[in-house]
């Protein structure tokens, strides 16, 4: 068989089709597969690493306000479905699959132009703008939150779920806590802004340090390369020397840092919470009120609603608070396990093998 991808522009359109192409590598390793993004986007950097065939084609995104550039938009649509439909027909796939991003409207509606299979898969609760378009002539949609499926034909609707999270939930727990100075066996909250970091949990952070040092708890914080500076000079980390904390620019071995963490908080991103209702882990997630539609916002409500997350504005984010409410979970034995099985239920553990039941289906 042969499978091809796109989608771009941020990691949470490339990371679910990345997890999608391990799976099935390992269930079908004599599967081919073809990458198509942008040049400019982040998926150039990160899709070749991963020995996948990648190709680009140029194009670019409408300006919400009367713009001479949308002209040139229009323009690069048009001319990269040609582009398109050249690789396409250059690598004979059975299936397009679109994760998201203006790059995958081009080349999903060049595929139905080619009448070959198409699935578009939305990771959030609330669609793009481009997976919305592309719903009216893909073959089917696979969705990760029930409550997208209102925007989309209602028969081309599967629920999906994300398969990161079929990456990550065979993960056992493991000492890699160690690697950050924490003790393994001492109960640890994990705190990110995501992989740049953000200005508002990072100031969340400082006010909090000297609360989070007294804690019977650990805490492992990721403060994103653009602040992780800033915030030694600040905290004088050079001289000083924290026990109960540990502040780190990134985690690269993020999934193994959450399988051994008992609580998790940050942005709703819908690659982080496919990973942690995997692993069935508790959090606390402060929305991005920069994203497109508030999404993070309606993803954080619906697990709110289950009583699998708590969740706190940006705007009234404050160290005090941050702390009250990682107490309210971590010291309470019996709100952390209801909170946990809420957060296992609502998993898609399998969400790997049910896309691709799906691609079964169609070819």
């Amino acid at each position: 068989m042969k499978i091809l991808i796109t989608g771009g522009g941020t990691g949470g359109h490339i990371y679910p089709a990345l997890a999608f192409v391990n799976y099935v590598k390992q269930v079908e390793p004599d599967t081919e597969f073809m990458y198509v993004g942008t040049q400019a986007g982040l998926e150039s950097q990160i899709v070749p690493k991963y020995g996948i065939p990648f190709k680009t084609i140029k194009i670019q995104g409408f300006r919400r306000s009367l713009s001479p550039q949308n002209i040139k938009t229009v323009y690069l649509f048009l001319s990269s479905i040609g582009k398109a439909k050249k690789i396409i027909k250059d690598f004979q796939p059975d299936v397009v699959i679109g994760t998201g991003g203006y790059v995958s409207g081009s080349v999903v509606y060049a595929a139905k132009q080619l009448k070959i299979p198409t699935i578009v898969h939305e990771q959030n609760s609330i669609p793009g703008i481009t997976n919305k378009f592309l719903s009216k002539y893909a073959t089917k949609v696979a969705i990760c939150f029930p409550d997208v499926a209102e925007y989309f034909p209602k028969e081309k609707v599967v629920l999906t779920g994300n398969p990161r999270a079929q990456e990550v939930v065979t993960i056992e727990k493991t000492d890699v806590l160690k690697e950050y100075g924490l003790d393994p066996d001492k109960k640890t909250v994990v705190i990110f802004g995501g992989s740049r970091g953000a200005l508002k949990i990072n100031q969340a952070f400082v006010e909090a340090l000297s609360l989070f040092e007294q804690r019977e708890y650990q805490v492992l914080y990721a403060s994103g390369e653009r602040y992780y500076k800033e915030l030694q000079e600040k905290l004088n980390l050079s001289e000083k020397k924290l026990t109960n904390v540990s502040i780190q620019p990134y985690i690269d071995k993020m999934a193994e840092v959450l399988a051994a963490a008992d609580l998790m908080v940050g942005r709703a991103g819908a690659t982080s919470i496919a990973e942690f209702t995997a692993l069935g882990l508790p959090a606390i997630l402060i929305p991005s009120p920069y994203v497109t539609n508030d999404h993070q916002t309606k993803n954080a409500q619906s697990l709110v609603k289950s009583g699998a997350v708590e969740m706190i504005s940006d705007q009234e984010l404050t160290g005090s608070k941050l702390a009250t409410e990682i107490d309210r979970i971590l010291l309470d034995e019996e709100r952390h396990k209801m909170m946990a099985e809420a957060s296992k239920k609502e998993g898609i553990p399998d969400a790997g093998e049910r896309l691709f039941k799906v691609v079964k289906e169609i070819t």
